[in-house]
């Protein structure tokens, strides 16, 4: 009370003098920032302020002393960059006196000081004064933890605006910053200390005789063991504690010889993530140590590798411990030693070969492996540890290939062998002027081919993975040896049924080796593969077509397999097409499925062709007008029956056909694209054919003036070529049949054009057509199907971009779910508009498809669909619920969680709706919720334990597995919650074990088996 009597008695009257009264006396903190405010607009200067609070830092009271400082540090923290230098000089010597004051004067201090180190005119040598007042005046570890943070970052501005000065200090700079963060325990202090720490080493800070005592007071936290509590509000992770303090501990090689002993010992330790800790440790200080910091710990840094590779249980130890010895050899290997220096690459090396070797040598024992992957690692640290280990292990290995008989046996040797093999791979780009593969070549080509004739399939799985990796060494395999690998994996290409997986290796091998031995495989390959195909076409013609056809599909495949070089694909695309000619001429048999496999390999050859453009051309220019040759002409009639033209006109085919078109079409550049564009559009718009190869057709082909039912089918292949174009190549067209698949074909044409067009009157304008047409349309007569089509694939092109009509068209969609006759196809539509196509709108086909689009659709649009559901009738509910369904799917989950507890009753009314996809749909979205919100399901949990249960009796199959594993999914909800139901529910999954379907007994006896277990010790 007096101090308030004497501050009123010696202060002037006026704002100023009363807001810092207010602030001081009457405890109050908004004066505070009304005062900032009032020095930034020029008000007051800092020295009112200061005149304002005389008596009150004079006060002898220490409480108000504190209160005025306070308000003058708040102050500064947001006008310091208002400071003169001459008033910063008077208030760093101010603060710095005031840091022997009261403990409770100090944490206001600390704060202006934090503002005065922001100031820019602060003049030389003040940051050094104030950094030694704080370590002499202020023991840091007894303030609290916000004051300690405000220490922290005094030092940090310093380091960060007066380094120079801050060096000039010496080792004495180090020693006080070690005091300051001796016994430091709070994480968010850390992080920024471990910083500080990082800063000093980095950036040649003088630690004079404190190395030590620096590494002790940062290794201290080593291993982190924090767990962050509940809700925290700072977000820190272990994780980042653990990162910072990695980086302080790897920061130096001076931090070597204490480092390197704790990190054995943690290493040794049981505790996992100590274990795992150390290792990634080891790992990033290798990358600054060199052979003198490691010298005289080598062994021991092995021997626990070694026993830790060995022995452990868990694989991400056994991973890091790899990765460590592979850092440890790379780290030896690239030092740059004197004349008169030891090398410890060799001797470390050998101690490692010591160990492992006799290990390879006993294939079916448990060490094999590990000896093998410790060997791997350190090879694949350098070039010159590759060789020295390969040449070591490789004569063993081979030896022991020819030594042991069992196939088993051959192919974990032979997988041991592949590895080695990579890692000499890896460092065939280094200029080495011997190869140590050079001296066994033959030996490796050997053995490679007897894993290709052996008979186990696993054996000759391996066989080609390894010639692959032999194939691709420079300058290893001879022509010779390369014209008999092509022999067998011709072989193998033509493998049955039950060796499936080496047929698919053979021809996965043949087209990686293609690329480098095109002429090999020119040369032995493509001619048999053409022999072949001429072979089974001739006995295909006369009947022989059980005994031929997988034959024959197998050379299709394998010709689209080696088609990786553009030399390659001159021959293999000619060769296919000439067999669709064959076809076409009825020179052997031609269905549907011999069509769509020819198809089927074009488009795997254009998409092999898409990564080199002049191939993508070359493919465009051949194969494109081909088909279309071939489709025209059997849109158009003809004298004599043909039944490929029936078969190529067949939904399927056409598909097909459409598939290699817009395959081709998406790579090609604008200019090329013009060009097509100048081809392929008169074609359908103006019946130009002179571009097709064997034009002389007997009428006109006008799809879209007249023509017949057959030739408007081919809008499809337009369809693709359109819609896979750049968006800087789009066309005038809209198009519009009655014919179904046409009508669909010429609906997605459009809707693709929509989605490319830019922004302006030339889109508005298409629109304005295609609303005109879907509102003509869905009034009435024969073709509301087809007008709802178009509505629907217009909506999906325009949600894709988020155009502003994307809305209209959506409410109108919703509105359609309450039509008696397109309700059930509006609501499937949903699933339309929030699924990824697989012709038309693709990021492949360059539409333009926005990220976020779903999310974007269920915010605009769920609303509209939850309050159509209560407002309609009840013969169209399951319409929305459908709808609702289909949206929700589809959308990610993170999404849907918040939004959850509002539209789980929905969900759950959707599983008593009688219609098999709208029960299938909402399965699907909740099996992944009961394993994501527990919490929220759990509340529902006697709803879904009934719905379930009634489902898993379900007539479709599909939907009885999808309720068996919600039932399954059902068991992550909190066990109290689920122990009542748990007799009701054993008794009833009893039926589904004895279905019929073996995917439905095997979901039951998954989910029955989750139940029992409920509530047992340990589940």
């Amino acid at each position: 009370m007096a101090a308030a009597v004497a501050l009123e008695a010696v202060a002037p009257k006026g704002v100023l003098w009363d807001l810092v009264h207010d602030f001081v006396m009457g405890q109050q903190e908004g004066p505070a920032d009304q005062v900032a405010a009032d020095v930034k607009s020029g008000s007051y200067s800092v020295l009112q302020v200061v005149e304002a609070l005389g008596s009150s830092l004079e006060n002898p009271e220490p409480r108000t002393r504190a209160r005025g400082i306070q308000l003058l540090s708040q102050v500064l923290l947001q006008c310091h960059s208002l400071l003169l230098e001459k008033e910063v000089v008077h208030l760093i010597l101010f603060y710095e006196n005031r840091l022997k004051d009261h403990h409770l004067v100090i944490p206001s201090v600390l704060q202006g000081l934090k503002a005065l180190s922001l100031c820019v005119a602060l003049p030389p040598g003040l940051a050094v004064s104030v950094l030694k007042a704080i370590f002499q005046e202020v023991h840091v570890q007894s303030l609290p933890q916000v004051d300690r943070h405000t220490v922290y970052s005094i030092i940090t501005n310093f380091m960060r605006t007066r380094e120079e000065e801050l060096k000039g200090l010496g080792a004495d700079f180090t020693f006080g910053f070690i005091q300051v963060m001796d016994g430091e325990k709070d994480p968010r202090n850390l992080l920024v200390a471990f910083c500080i720490v990082h800063d000093l080493i980095s950036r040649d800070y003088s630690l004079g005789p404190f190395v030590e005592e620096l590494f002790e007071v940062t290794s201290c936290y080593f291993p982190i063991d924090f767990t962050p509590p509940p809700n925290d509000p700072h977000g820190i992770q272990r994780e980042d504690l653990i990162l910072s303090l990695r980086a302080v501990l790897a920061s130096t090689p001076r931090f070597a010889e204490f480092l390197l002993p704790l990190l054995i010992e943690k290493v040794d330790s049981e505790i996992l993530s100590a274990k795992l800790d150390s290792l990634q440790t080891l790992n990033a200080c290798c990358a600054v140590y060199g052979q003198k910091e490691l010298k005289d710990f080598l062994p021991s840094l092995w021997a626990s590798v070694r026993r830790e590779v060995f022995q452990t249980a868990s694989e991400r130890v056994e991973t890091e411990g790899l990765a460590a010895l592979r850092s440890l050899t790379a780290c030896l290997s690239r030092s740059v030693l004197r004349a008169d220096a030891e090398d410890l690459v060799d001797s470390f090396l050998s101690n490692i070969l010591q160990d492992c070797r006799h290990h390879l040598c006993e294939p079916d024992m448990k060490l094999v492996w590990p000896s093998a992957k410790l060997l791997q690692a350190a090879a694949g640290a350098s070039a010159r540890a590759c060789d020295h280990i390969t040449s070591n292990v490789l004569p063993l290995l081979l030896e022991q290939f020819q030594k042991h008989s069992q196939s088993s046996q051959r192919r974990t040797i032979l997988e041991m062998i592949l590895g080695f093999l990579k890692l000499q791979q890896k460092w065939s780009c280094e200029d080495k002027d011997e190869r140590p593969l050079n001296g066994f070549k033959d030996q490796l080509c050997s053995l490679v081919f007897m894993a290709l004739t052996d008979p186990s399939t696993h054996l000759q799985l391996v066989g080609i993975r390894t010639l692959t990796v032999l194939g691709a060494q420079p300058d290893l395999l001879s022509s010779g040896d390369m014209d008999q690998a092509v022999g067998h994996l011709y072989r193998l290409s033509f493998l049955e049924e039950d060796s499936q997986s080496c047929r698919v290796a053979a021809l996965e091998a043949s087209g990686t080796l293609a690329t480098l031995y095109p002429g090999a495989f020119s040369s032995h390959l493509v001619s048999k593969l053409a022999e072949e195909l001429c072979i089974g076409e001739s006995d295909l013609a006369r009947g022989d077509r059980l005994n031929e056809c997988s034959r024959h599909l197998c050379c299709l495949q394998a010709l689209s397999a080696v088609s990786t070089h553009p030399s390659i694909v001159r021959e293999t695309v000619p060769l296919l097409l000439q067999h669709l000619c064959w076809m076409n001429k009825g020179n052997l048999f031609a269905g549907t499925n011999e069509v769509i496999a020819v198809c089927q390999s074009l488009q795997q050859v254009a998409e092999k062709c898409q990564q080199d453009p002049e191939s993508c051309w070359y493919f465009h220019q051949t194969a494109v007008p081909h088909l279309l040759a071939l489709a025209v002409q059997a849109s158009l009639p003809e004298k004599e029956h043909s039944v490929l033209r029936k078969v190529l006109l067949e939904d399927k085919v056409l598909a097909a056909m459409a598939s290699v078109i817009g395959t081709a079409t998406t790579h090609l550049s604008p200019d090329l694209a013009a060009q097509s564009v100048g081809h392929i559009v008169p074609l359908f718009l103006d019946g130009n054919i002179s571009f097709l190869p064997e034009n002389s057709f007997p009428c006109r082909f006008q799809p879209f003036q007249g023509g017949s039912a057959a030739q408007r089918r081919l809008v499809a292949l337009l369809m693709a070529f359109v819609c896979s174009l750049p968006r800087n190549e789009l066309l005038e067209l809209s198009c519009y049949h009655s014919c179904t698949f046409s009508s669909t074909a010429a609906t997605k044409c459009f809707a693709g054009l929509l989605n490319k067009l830019p922004a302006g009157q030339q889109l508005d304008e298409f629109l304005q057509l295609a609303m005109d047409k879907v509102e003509t349309g869905l009034s009435s007569g024969p073709y509301r199907s087809q007008a709802f089509a178009l509505l629907l694939w217009v909506t999906k092109a325009l949600v894709l971009r988020y155009h502003p009509l994307s809305s209209c068209l959506t409410d109108r969609l919703v509105g359609l779910l309450s039509d008696p006759e397109l309700g059930p196809a509006a609501a499937d539509g949903f699933s339309l508009l929030m699924s990824d196509c697989t012709d038309v709108l693709t990021r492949a086909g360059h539409a333009d498809v926005r990220i976020m689009f779903r999310q974007r659709f269920f915010t605009d649009n769920v609303p509209a669909l939850v309050q159509g559901f209560h407002a309609a009738s009840q013969d169209v509910k399951p319409n929305y619920l459908k709808g609702l369904s289909h949206v929700l799917n589809r959308l990610p989950k993170p999404v849907l969680l918040p939004e959850l507890p509002t539209l789980l009753s929905l969900l759950l009314e959707a599983l008593s709706c009688p219609d098999c996809v709208v029960q299938l749909s909402t399965l699907s979205c909740l099996q992944p919720l009961l394993l994501e919100a527990p919490q929220v399901m759990s509340l529902h949990v006697d709803t879904l334990v009934t719905k379930f249960l009634t489902l898993s009796s379900s007539a479709s199959m599909a939907v009885r597995i999808a309720a068996l594993q919600c039932m399954h999914a059902l068991t992550r909800l909190p066990t109290p919650v689920l122990l009542p139901y748990k007799p009701q529910v054993i008794r009833a999954l009893a039926k589904p074990l004895d279905d019929k379907k073996r995917l439905v007994r095997k979901e039951a006896v998954s989910a029955r088996g989750e139940w029992f277990l409920l509530g047992s010790p340990g589940s």
